[in-house]
């Protein structure tokens, strides 16, 4: 496997590999020592497996790291557990724990390494919540003043969505997205008056995992999507992997529709654009959308037709938070960002819309 993966990164021009680890104490020792631009690393290793030498990686010597993880259960759990503690991104391995036929997702690994070189290191280091919550109330004691104050925002503050029509909250996402969501969704209120549609970039058998830790930190309820079931308010829907996420209009209001059929957009499905032109299709409802973190630009082109065709308030997240500033940027430099927004606060701006 390490041999596989090392010829892979050294065939593109702009990698090197410098070391390669046997296990992981020894991947601490050498990442320590060599301080590589990026690591990739196994979740399943003698001695001390992936997860554990990815916490100490980011005590000692915060670099951005790509797992490799398998698609069992217990897997998926692993791989939601090393994105909480600073993972830029993983790939699952096509044949289990010895993947020999690797090479299927030789392209994936190569574009993920190549990426996670350009990640700030400032993006993998998480600010304990009570030092964050403190220094908030020290720079910022009126509370009212957070968004304002601590958001760029590219377009005057009196836009306002309607208080007569319906409104659905999109959120779409890629590298570094699971902890940008937890930002987000942890801080959301139950009785939030929308449903919230999320699209994730990641492979069939993951995003369950996801959704589920999700559920298990926030106030509204989140979920995988499943086919033909009722959008309700209160509740963030993530698209499965593998699957494009759809609505439309049904005997109880609005109901989810997955696609397997419409081939991947731009190498994604779930796609955001995909989503976005579902939306765009149904003009009797208005949205706030959420663009964050994560490589390319898919969304940029769903979003223009939503704007089009939609009473919409997009926020896309600020390059200061991005892990990726891919997707976010793609957003702003198209002109349809209504505001930038540290990812911290994107929930008290979604919040703040729907309840202006």
């Amino acid at each position: 496997m390490r041999k596989l993966v090392s010829e892979m990164l050294s065939k593109h021009p702009l990698l090197e590999v410098v070391g390669i680890a046997r296990n992981g104490k020894d991947a601490v020792e050498k990442v320590v020592e060599l301080r590589p631009d990026a690591v990739t690393m196994d979740i399943e290793m003698p001695l001390m497996n992936g997860l554990e030498a990815l916490k100490q990686i980011m005590e000692q010597q915060p670099t951005p790291v790509v797992m490799l993880s398998s698609t069992t259960e217990i897997g998926a759990e692993n791989t939601m557990n090393a994105m909480e503690y600073g993972a830029v991104d993983f790939v699952a391995k096509p044949g289990g724990a010895i993947s020999l036929n690797l090479h299927e997702v030789e392209q994936e690994i190569v574009a993920k390494v190549v990426a996670a070189t350009k990640v700030k290191i400032s993006t993998l280091v998480k600010q304990p919540i009570v030092e964050r919550v403190q220094a908030i109330q020290r720079d910022f004691p009126d509370k009212e003043t957070t968004i304002r104050s601590m958001s760029s925002l590219t377009t005057s503050q009196d836009k306002k969505i309607s208080k007569v029509l319906e409104t659905f909250v999109i959120i779409g996402t890629s590298t570094g997205g699971p902890r940008a969501l937890q930002e987000v969704l942890t801080r959301l209120p139950s009785d939030l008056n929308a449903p919230i549609l999320i699209v994730q970039h990641m492979p069939p058998g993951f995003t369950k995992s996801l959704a589920q830790r999700l559920d298990g930190l926030s106030d509204i309820q989140v979920k995988e999507a499943e086919d033909g079931e009722p959008l309700l308010k209160g509740v963030a829907y993530i698209a499965p992997g593998g699957k494009h996420l759809k609505f439309e209009k049904c005997k109880t209001g609005y109901c989810v529709r997955l696609d397997i059929m419409e081939p991947p957009r731009m190498g994604h499905r779930p796609s955001v654009d995909v989503l976005l032109e579902s939306a765009a299709a149904i003009q009797e409802l208005q949205y706030v959308t959420a663009i964050m973190t994560g490589m390319g630009h898919d969304g940029r082109e769903g979003m223009l037709q939503l704007k089009t065709a939609c009473k919409t308030i997009t926020i896309a997240e600020s390059e200061k938070t991005s892990v990726v500033y891919g997707m976010p940027k793609a957003i702003k430099e198209a002109g349809l960002a209504d505001q930038v927004v540290d990812v911290q606060y994107i929930a008290e701006a979604i919040t703040e819309i729907l309840h202006s």
